[in-house]
Parts: structure tokens; C-alpha cells; sequence
């Protein structure tokens, strides 16, 4: 039987994804990157929780050749933008703020690898967690991206390995409530871009999240 290969950060949107997947067909196992990332121990732990739960297997891959000197998510010396509430749907605060935390080719990169996987192992489907509100600011959230993606892996893969996104066309709030009908492991959730005790509750992932819930 086919597969998938989730890509699991251990954030909102790829706990939705691994819930949809795992509803929708046979989840082979889920990978989680670290590219020297702040957040990376919270989000390396949250993942490996949620594949428990799903009695999936759970890699970690290290990649420490992408983390950026200019980019807040891998540099804590690079000022972390804490935009408010009001500003996420300011197309000029969201702008700078995704500048700020950009790493190159991220996406295309986790793409890629997990591509190669799960050929490797048979599935033929990539879940990735994207969604419209972000795609906005991060091209590679879109579905245009996606259609791009899979041009080039009809290519690239012998098997034709497709990259799948459950959240595509939703924004965060409708992203909370499909996560809540699926019974997807939102306690599990590690959203924040920092790697503290608690999330810090001020980066944009945080307030994303937190705006999210008290719409939903």
C-alpha cells in the first residue's frame, strides 16, 4: 500500500497534517530537520511525541549547513521580531518580519530530502504543513510552490513522489478547527520560534497560534 512521508516540525500545522494523513491513508513515518534552529530541541521532542501517539517512526536529520548568520531563527544574536496581533495582517510588518527569519531554499531543501526517503522506502507522498495566512509572506507556503514542487519531482523520483498539503487553502483558524475535528495532537503543539521553557508568546509563530485559538 502507498505511503507518506510527514514533515513534522512539531508545530500547528504539521500536527494537522500527521492527523490528516493518518485519517486519509498509511503514514510510513515522519521526519524532523535540524538546521541548528533556536527552536530545534522543542520541536525535535514535540514531533518525536506526536509520531509516538501515532505509532509511526521518527527521524531526526541534522543539516547544520543551512542554518543562516542573518537569520533570527538560527542566530539569537539577530533580533527576533515580535510583532503585534494587529500587525499579521499588515502586508509591511509581516514583510520584515519574514525577512528577518527567512533561511534559503528551506523548504526546498526538507522537500528534497524527504523525497528521496520516501522513494527509499516506498511511499509516494510528502506531507508538508503549509497554509494560506503565512503564504502570504513565504512563497514557499503556496500552492503554487507546491504545483512547482511536484512538476519537478515527476522528474526527479522514479516513483513519482507527490508532495501533499491538507491545509493548503486554510488559514490558521480553520487550520485549529480541522486539527480539533481530526483529534490531532494540538497539546503537543511547539509553535514558538525561540526554544524556551514555555513558548515566549511574543514572536509571529506565537501570536499566529495565539490568535488562532482565541478565533476558533
Amino acid at each position: 500500500m502507498p505511503g507518506s512521508v510527514v514533515l513534522l516540525s512539531g508545530g500547528l500545522d504539521s500536527a494537522v497534517n500527521l492527523a490528516a494523513a493518518a485519517q486519509a491513508g498509511h503514514v510510513l513515518g515522519a521526519l524532523t530537520f535540524d538546521y541548528g534552529q533556536l527552536a530545534a530541541a522543542r520541536e525535535i521532542t514535540a514531533a518525536a511525541a506526536m509520531a509516538e501517539r501515532y505509532g509511526v517512526w521518527h527521524k531526526r536529520l541534522e543539516i547544520p549547513w543551512l542554518t543562516s548568520k542573518t537569520s533570527a531563527l538560527t542566530n539569537a544574536d539577530v533580533r527576533m521580531p515580535e510583532p503585534t496581533t494587529g500587525d499579521l495582517d499588515d502586508a509591511a510588518t509581516t514583510g520584515l518580519s519574514a525577512a528577518a527569519v527567512w533561511i534559503p531554499n528551506r523548504n526546498g531543501v526538507f522537500v528534497n530530502i524527504a523525497a528521496a526517503l520516501a522513494e527509499q522506502v516506498g511511499a509516494d507522498e510528502v506531507v508538508a504543513g503549509f497554509n494560506a495566512e503565512e503564504a502570504v509572506t513565504f512563497p514557499d507556503n503556496s500552492a503554487e510552490y507546491v504545483d512547482a514542487a511536484n512538476e519537478a519531482l515527476a522528474f526527479s523520483t522514479q516513483g513519482r513522489v507527490r508532495v501533499v498539503c491538507h491545509t493548503l487553502d486554510l488559514d490558521k483558524v480553520e487550520i485549529i478547527r480541522l486539527g480539533r475535528r481530526l483529534e490531532a495532537p494540538l497539546d503537543l503543539v511547539w509553535a514558538c520560534y525561540r526554544g524556551g521553557d514555555v513558548m515566549c508568546g511574543r514572536c509571529e509563530s506565537c501570536r499566529r497560534l495565539a490568535r488562532a485559538c482565541d478565533q476558533a
